[in-house]
Order: structure tokens, then sequence, then C-alpha cells
């Protein structure tokens, strides 16, 4: 079947790496929750270690096709778009799996970690380089955005590269395998995470110039405020950890 290149379908046709993805999902619940099964490669290895698949898929075509490749097994196939499904209508126990469109990763990731019916365990194959800022003590990158909201609401770490050449048809580049394990109660507040989304308006700026346009600090003061708390006056947004941001946010807020 063609692929619709407007709905980021790229499908994975490597048997072992589908297989180390279900591996990586599975937990002891009886349902798995897919995002975009496409032609059901990733499913018939998921079906093999949960219970019950339940699988939304956006294209409608697909949707239709994909129980008739598994006949007698229990998969539920739900023709939506994941971005407007109701978790709260799973009432069990539940992980997720799914090989997702690129241009989407960030919102699928917000909506799960935020969602008051969170999954146990999260497990996505996303473009290499959004996966690996996202675990950047792992990849040795600096601290982003959007690591630092997905720290606050998950344990995350690194599944396999996945090379482009595994995919039908290839992608411009390679993918990652991520893995998230949502926490109890966030590390800090939504004011905080507000502050931090203000702090990397200009990752490239050092973070005291990008704080005296938030603030009513100017930047001398704030690279005082930053040497009285042990952080460097001249850090980029990048050099701060989770915690120095719900310091910081504190700290300006009572000077």
């Amino acid at each position: 079947m063609k692929n619709k290149k407007y709905l980021g379908q790229n499908w994975l046709k490597d048997r072992p790496t589908l297989e180390a993805i279900a591996d990586l999902a599975f937990e002891d619940v009886k349902l798995c929750l897919e995002i975009g099964p496409g032609l059901g490669t990733l499913t018939s290895s998921l079906l093999r270690r949960f219970e019950k698949v339940l699988a939304v898929e956006y294209d409608e075509t697909l949707a239709k096709n994909l129980p008739g490749s598994f006949p007698g097994k229990n998969l539920e196939v739900v023709n939506a778009d994941f971005l407007q499904f109701d978790l709260e209508k799973i009432n069990q126990p539940f992980v997720v799996a799914g090989n997702i469109p690129y241009y989407i990763t960030t919102a699928i990731i917000e909506k799960l970690l935020t969602a008051n019916n969170k999954p146990e365990k999260i497990v996505l194959l996303v473009q290499k380089e959004v996966a690996e800022k996202i675990c950047p003590k792992e990849s040795k990158l600096g601290n982003s955005s959007l690591s630092l909201f997905v720290e606050n609401f998950a344990r995350a770490s690194l599944g396999p590269v996945v090379t482009k050449d595994f995919f039908t048809p290839p992608p411009k580049v390679d993918s990652r395998v991520i893995v998230l394990t949502p926490r109890e109660a966030p590390k800090v507040s939504p004011k905080t995470l507000k502050f931090i989304h203000s702090a990397f308006a200009n990752p490239r700026k050092k973070l005291s110039a990008n704080l005296a346009n938030l603030t009513h600090l100017s930047k001398p003061e704030l690279e005082a405020l930053f040497e009285a708390h042990d952080l460097r006056p001249d850090a980029r947004p990048a050099n701060l950890a989770l915690e120095d941001y719900a310091m910081l946010a504190k700290l300006i807020k009572k000077v």
C-alpha cells in the first residue's frame, strides 16, 4: 500500500527491531495502546505479548483493513486522530507503544505525560535527534525545554537506534526508541515549567540576558544572584538542571 507523506507514514519492516520494541514495551498488564499501527508490523509483535491491543489509526483505509490481518486476535482498532483520542475511556492499566509521525512527536508526548489517566510505560520510535534531546544525560547533550518537560513527568531512557533503511519508504533521517516511565507526581510546578519555557526563548544566549527581559532584575543583578547560589553567571539555558530552575524561579519571585 502506498504511504501518505502528509501523515508521516514510514513503516518499519525489520522484524528483530519490531520484536525489540515490543520487548521494551512489555509490562505485567493486559492492554497495550498502539499509536499509528499502519500496516500492523508492530501490532503483530505486541499481540504476542499482550492480552489485547487497542490500536488508534488516523488513516481510515488502514484502520478498516487492519483487523483482517489478525483474525481471531484480541485487536480493537479505532479510526481517530490520537491527539483527539480520550484516554479516560481506558479503564484498566495499560502501556503505550508506537512508531509515530515525527511532526507530532512532542504533542503526543505532552498528551501522554499530562493526562489524568497515564500509562504504566511509553515506548515510542521517534526521530533520533529528538530522542537524544529528550535524554541529554545519555546522549551527552545539554538540557532543552523538551528534556526538562519530560524529566518533570517521567523517567526517560534511550533504546536502540533504527537506521532509515529499515523503513518502507525510508525517511530522510534515522530513528531511535525512547522509553518513558511516568512519575506518580511531577517534580516541579506548572509555574516553574512556564518559567523554563520562557528561559529557552533564546537558547544560545546567556540565561541572565534572557531572564533580564522576563523579570524586573537587570543582567548584572541576575548574574550576582547566580553566583550567590552556585550557578555560573555565564550559564546558557541548557546548562541548568530542572532543580536549578525550580530554585531560580522561587528566588526571582522573592527578590
